[in-house]
């Protein structure tokens, strides 16, 4: 059995309309750039540590910003 060894991997989704989710990111955080924020479906993880990095935030807290903004699934 293991114990912690293995870091579990979450997957990450950006759901809705990612420009205008962008758009309110660089305006709550301004040191955000275009190209931070630059988006490619299946790259989100290259996503998350651009966002990490200018931020200098880890990424659950990223992934907990950007799930903020996204429209929510009733």
């Amino acid at each position: 059995m293991e114990t912690g060894a293995k870091k579990e991997t979450v997957t990450f989704k950006i759901t809705g309309d990612w420009k205008r989710q962008a758009d309110k990111l660089k305006e709550k955080f301004p040191q955000l750039t275009d190209s931070d924020l630059k988006f490619e479906s299946g790259r989100e993880s290259d996503l998350l540590k651009r966002i990490e990095s200018r931020l200098h935030k880890k990424r659950e807290e990223v992934m907990n910003i950007i799930k903020k903004g996204q429209p929510t699934t009733l």
